[in-house]
């Protein structure tokens, strides 16, 4: 008996007989690819995790997970519904991929004409009748005769539900998207919401609940005021506000895949959360200005004309302290949440990174590092600049895909997950 996926009842398995997640994943994937279907196996890991997610508890709800996380264009989709359709209504065992009499035949012409393009819910199919509420579109007609001759199969509903265009850029590494898709991720980019954390204010507000701190002078003006002693106290609590956001972007040569799109980052963040912008290179530039223009385009070409050692060498070190004497100790970087985007790959001394970050970390509240190569498999900061910048972090991550920059977010607004602390890593 096949072992039933974790998360479904005995009387869900006993109505539907699913197997382990990971095997029905394996054998359905093999199938698409007998078939012609190109499918590469981290799709099936993919399938494994929704299907461990989300356990399917019918034949309808696996073909949805099945399709939304294989099916990439329409053209795959008539090959996908036919092995949809031999693997899990023609009696093929996918707990035992290995046999192949069970296999589909490697070509969509052998498979069975009953495979359709949507399958409908239960509830709203009646006998010889398709639901009235959708479009219609022709299902996948037989290749292949049967002994009893050519069979034409009637028009089926049809609903297309597949990755969009955006959703499959989303995991997409940044250093391999075309120009095209460049464009449509700055602009997705430049839309990402950017919160810090909030702090209290010196500044505060009248209050008229007793817990909140007595006001004094308010309470003696009011006295004042009157020619009496009051009979009224006044209180007062201290504001909330949010941190200033710093963010500083190497754009030297070895960064340049990926900081067209962080620097439309920055432009997002300094026209939605007031953030402060650099870039730099061999030397530091401000692009506040610059990138607080409404037309991405041309907020990107005048940051371009600012600085003009775009895609040089690297100097982090001399950079941040030039950040730091020019700005950080007049109170830009005081309290504030400062993001670094750079590789780590210095063209100098590592100690001197080492001594400007450790006087950055005695002015920020928080410091992010997003370095794009930690996406890359066996990755290790071992780069002198990387190695002497991590010790004086709060959170390292990647923001090597759009899907990545979610974590940058979560690492700006202080979410615990992204913080070094608790990972055996020294962050002070």
């Amino acid at each position: 008996m096949s072992p039933v996926m974790a998360g479904t009842t005995p009387d869900t398995a006993a109505a539907f007989p699913v197997v382990e997640g990971a095997a029905v994943a394996a054998a359905f994937v093999t199938a698409l690819r007998r078939a012609g279907l190109s499918c590469s196996p981290d799709r099936a890991v993919r399938l494994a995790e929704a299907l461990r997610l989300v356990p399917p508890s019918d034949v309808e709800s696996l073909y949805w997970a099945s399709r939304v996380v294989l099916v990439a264009s329409r053209e795959q989709l008539p090959v996908f519904d036919a092995v949809f359709a031999a693997v899990f209504r023609g009696g093929f065992d996918p707990s035992a991929p290995a046999r192949k009499a069970a296999a589909p035949a490697a070509s969509p012409a052998a498979l069975p004409e009953e495979a359709r393009t949507r399958p409908s819910p239960a509830e709203d199919r009646a006998p010889g009748r398709a639901p009235a509420h959708l479009p219609t579109a022709p299902a996948i007609a037989s290749a292949g005769p049967d002994s009893a001759g050519d069979r034409n199969v009637p028009e089926r509903e049809a609903v297309l539900a597949m990755a969009s265009t955006e959703e499959r850029l989303h995991g997409m590494n940044f250093a391999r998207l075309t120009e095209a898709e460049v464009l449509e991720i700055r602009r997705l980019a430049s839309r990402l919401l950017l919160a810090t954390p909030t702090r209290l204010s010196r500044r505060t507000r009248k209050s008229a609940h007793s817990s909140a701190r007595l006001d004094v002078r308010a309470t003696v003006r009011a006295a004042r005021r009157s020619g009496s002693d009051t009979t009224r106290l006044l209180y007062a609590r201290r504001r909330e506000q949010r941190r200033k956001l710093v963010m500083l972007c190497d754009v030297s040569g070895s960064m340049e895949p990926y900081a067209r799109i962080f620097v439309s980052l920055l432009q997002g963040a300094v026209a939605t959360a007031g953030a402060e912008a650099f870039v730099f290179s061999t030397r530091l530039t401000r692009l506040t200005r610059q990138l607080a223009l409404r037309d991405p385009d041309e907020a990107l070409a005048r940051a371009a004309v600012a600085a003009p050692d775009w895609a040089g060498g690297t100097r982090i070190g001399d950079s941040i302290r030039h950040f730091l004497d020019e700005y950080g100790r007049r109170g830009l970087a005081r309290g504030a949440v400062v993001v670094i985007f750079s590789d780590g790959w210095a063209q100098e001394d590592p100690d001197q990174v080492a001594v400007q970050m450790a006087r950055l970390r005695r002015l920020a509240h928080r410091i992010i590092w997003v370095n794009p190569r930690k996406a890359a498999s066996g990755y290790r900061p071992l780069a002198g600049g990387m190695a002497a910048a991590l010790p004086y972090c709060d959170a390292f991550v990647s923001g090597h895909s759009y899907t990545a920059l979610a974590e940058v977010a979560a690492a700006i607004r202080g979410d615990g997950r992204t913080s070094l602390k608790g990972r055996g890593t020294q962050c002070r």
